[in-house]
């Protein structure tokens, strides 16, 4: 499986729309968004950039994506949103766990982003290799903002065999 970690920054007038700009900004907007817990499958590989290729979306509008998020949101002038996802993965299975991560600057972002996989690395019998991450900021200045990092897993259509609410 292919897991992209993608970013985004956004304002608006609310923070709702700020979050939705960020959203856009990483290209997964138009989805119904389904966060997921902190495992990797085996067979995994983690690809970043700052947004999907839209030629990589695979998915329509109102699919499920399934994800794992970090999005912080802030409305007060010169307050800072900084958002992170990391992870760790085991290099002969693919296997991992993703942490996410929200605070006021880079710094508080990436000191709990590491001390969380370590924390669930000394957990784990498992050998896992390097803490990586993705750390992305925004200062509020007229407009709420918000920032967001985003392990997207896959997209899934609503579309299938068992519906309890058909007659």
């Amino acid at each position: 499986m292919d897991i992209h970690v993608v970013e985004g920054t956004g304002t608006g007038p609310t923070t709702l729309a700020a979050f939705d700009a960020a959203l856009r900004a990483a290209n997964i907007a138009n989805f119904n968004i389904i966060t997921l817990s902190s495992v990797i499958p085996p067979k995994s590989t983690i690809m970043v950039s700052k947004s999907i290729p839209k030629k990589l979306v695979l998915g329509t509008w109102g699919d499920r994506l399934y994800v794992v998020m970090a999005n912080k949101r802030v409305d007060t002038p010169n307050e800072e949103a900084w958002a992170g996802v990391g992870w760790v993965q085991d290099k002969k299975s693919g296997k991992g766990l993703f942490v996410e991560h929200v605070g006021g600057n880079k710094k508080t972002v990436q000191r709990d982003i590491e001390a969380s996989l370590n924390s669930l690395m000394e957990g784990r019998e498992d050998k896992f290799g390097e803490i990586h991450s993705e750390i992305v900021g925004a200062t509020c200045i007229n407009e709420p903002v918000c920032a967001l990092v985003s392990a997207v897993y896959q997209a899934a259509s609503w579309e299938h065999k068992f519906n309890p609410f058909k007659k």
